[in-house]
């Protein structure tokens, strides 16, 4: 024999824990501009990635190679 569920009735009213006065002042697209700005995360291939155990260490290395002359980089 099933039981039968009794269907809850959705309020549409705030909990009595909710404090109205805390919850006023919000601000509609506060954070719209950085998220259309995007992100620029890249994806380290794993042997790539256990050389470099940190997001410092991946900046450091890649200033690095940013401030060596471009005569050096082409041999």
């Amino acid at each position: 024999m099933k039981k039968k569920r009794r269907r809850q009735e959705t309020k549409r009213e705030l909990q009595p824990e909710y404090d109205l006065a805390k919850l006023q002042g919000g601000v509609r697209g506060k954070y719209a501009t950085r998220y259309r700005a995007g992100t620029n995360l890249v994806l380290l291939s794993p042997d790539v990635a256990k050389h470099f155990p940190d997001e410092r260490s991946v900046n450091t290395a890649l200033r690095t190679l940013i401030q060596t002359p471009k005569a050096k980089r082409a041999r």
